[in-house]
């Protein structure tokens, strides 16, 4: 029998108390309630602070309760307005002016205004305002070209950066840059991440740890009220938990489908959502101590995984080879000349012998469920068993999500030779500038975990990032590419197609390219 039991008295929705009850239900089919969604998610938030966090599995819940200046357009990764109407670009490319949306308030009732701009992107970036204790910020370096963020007038505001920075528009559409209240921010200090306030579609409702994050309809939406009532996010870290709950009609919305699971929602009482995008999964291998520090042994690993075994009967193709850092959904920046590394045992032994590590020990940290981390429990006892096969001695310690995060952000030296990863990311810069330059290691507030260092991936990437011109910022991605292949600071897994299924009482319901989920258009008969 599955329980699962949340009372909300008061829950306002279009300014109406609704009760939400999901009692228990043992084989009959759960009634979750008309207008109110129930969404299945991989893992608890761990804030819904949009400055503070950095997983897709919170971001999802993040995109529908905050707004940004700008947005991804719909089924796209294109930039367009969103609280900002207009903007404006210096012809050097380092001053951005803004034109603000009229009218607008937070769900506190405090007005949107360039002050409110202002004070989200000086709390994140000056380490002397009075608010900044309120983070930490870890993609900050999203936005660590910005100089200075100035107000011309209410509606106006401006963005002064240190140099010409390609991806500024779509960063300021990632989570990153969303808005919050500046006034809920002075209330509640360091507690804001429990006690959100956006300008979004939907209103934070209540936290019960474990258990539930409510949202509700926002009435006086800018962009016109959601259709739903209310949502309801429920961490289910376990997979087969997961798609028990939705066969039985405990939850209206699972992400994640374990690949395996997916001939189980056939027919038409579910809907399977595909939706391609810039996705790797990859493992990260500490290049500063033990064996992984020897390039040649890093090479191995990569011949040593059977990552098409991986694809085929571990994630029934629903993903391809990765063939290294770049996604191939960045179409225009990816290196279509590269070749996935091939399986090959015996080439994996001979480097192995060659750099004296037969018989390595080796822990790697593996996670029961992620963001976009492909069946990661079978993933690794795969991987383990492809690393054994080629003389090293793997161990294998597994975390809940956050925990996860917590061991593998920080850095792996001391720690681990190995961690499971995964990306989602808006452009070609964001992964390697915060994972693989020198720069990005921990100690520097990056999520380098596993301490890679090349000057000459430095410097194009550094390069990439100021260039103006696509065609050049793309030939500079793709040399990084070649040399980060052949360095293999990671095991280049697989590029993932992401999936959900819905119930047949859910219409309107689609995948975003960004990987986040965007519920305001969404129907729940």
């Amino acid at each position: 029998m599955s329980l699962f039991h949340v009372t909300r008295q008061g829950l306002m929705a279009a300014g109406t108390a609704l009760a939400l009850t999901l009692g228990a239900f043992s084989g009959a089919h759960a009634q979750t309630p008309p207008g109110v969604l129930i969404v299945g998610q991989i893992a608890e938030p761990k804030a819904l602070d949009p400055a503070a966090v950095t997983a897709v599995n919170d971001f999802r819940i993040l995109m529908n309760i905050y707004d940004g200046l700008v947005r991804y357009k719909d089924g796209t990764l294109e930039v367009e307005p969103a609280l900002a109407t207009s903007w404006d670009i210096s012809e050097d490319g380092t001053v951005y002016t803004f034109t603000l949306r009229e009218g607008v308030t937070f769900h506190d009732g405090s007005a949107f205004n360039a002050d409110a701009v202002k004070f989200n992107f000086d709390r994140m970036l000056n380490e002397d305002h009075p608010y900044h204790d309120t983070g930490p910020f870890p993609l900050a370096f999203f936005f660590s070209g910005v100089t200075s963020t100035e107000v011309v007038d209410d509606l106006t505001v401006r963005f002064t950066l240190d140099g010409p920075y390609a991806p500024f528009l779509s960063n300021l559409a990632y989570p990153t840059g969303l808005i919050v209240s500046p006034a809920a921010v002075e209330q509640h200090g360091a507690d804001f991440g429990r006690n959100p306030s956006g300008t979004g579609p939907f209103t934070f409702g209540e936290w019960r740890s474990n258990e539930a994050v409510v949202i509700e309809a926002n009435p006086n939406y800018w962009d016109g009220a959601p259709d739903l009532q209310a949502v309801v996010f429920r961490p289910i870290t376990d997979a087969n938990t997961r798609t028990a709950e939705m066969l039985a009609g405990g939850i209206d919305l699972m992400v994640e489908v374990p690949p395996v699971a997916l001939s189980e929602f056939q027919g038409d009482t579910y809907t399977i959502h595909e939706q391609a995008g810039p996705h790797v999964w990859f493992l990260i291998l500490n290049a500063k101590e033990g064996p992984f520090a020897d390039v040649r042994v890093r090479q191995a690993a990569n011949y040593a995984v059977n990552k098409e075994a991986l694809v085929n009967e571990v994630l029934e193709g629903t993903a391809e080879v990765a063939a290294g850092p770049t996604p191939p959904a960045f179409a225009w920046a990816y290196n279509p000349d590269l070749e996935p590394y091939p399986y090959d045992p015996e080439k994996a032994r001979a480097l192995i012998a060659e750099a004296g590590a037969e018989g390595a020990e080796l822990t790697f940290f593996v996670t029961e469920g992620g963001s976009g981390m492909l069946d990661p429990v079978a993933m690794g006892t795969a991987i383990q068993a492809d690393l054994e096969a080629v003389g090293f001695d793997v161990k294998i310690e597994t975390y809940e999500w956050n925990t996860f995060l917590g061991e593998v952000n920080p850095g792996l030296e001391g720690k681990a030779d190995m961690a499971e990863m995964a990306w989602m990311t808006n452009d070609p810069d964001t992964l390697p500038f915060l994972a693989l330059r020198t720069a990005a290691w921990p100690d520097q507030g990056g999520f380098n975990s596993g301490y890679y260092s090349n000057p000459e991936v430095d410097k194009l990437l550094e390069a990439a990032r100021v260039a103006t011109d696509q065609d050049e910022r793309a030939r500079l991605y793709k040399e990084m590419q070649v040399i980060v292949q052949e360095d293999a600071p990671w095991v280049f897994v697989a590029n993932w197609k992401q999936n959900a299924v819905t119930s047949d009482k859910v219409e309107n319901f689609a995948l975003q390219p960004s990987f986040f989920l965007l519920l305001d258009d969404v129907v729940k008969n």
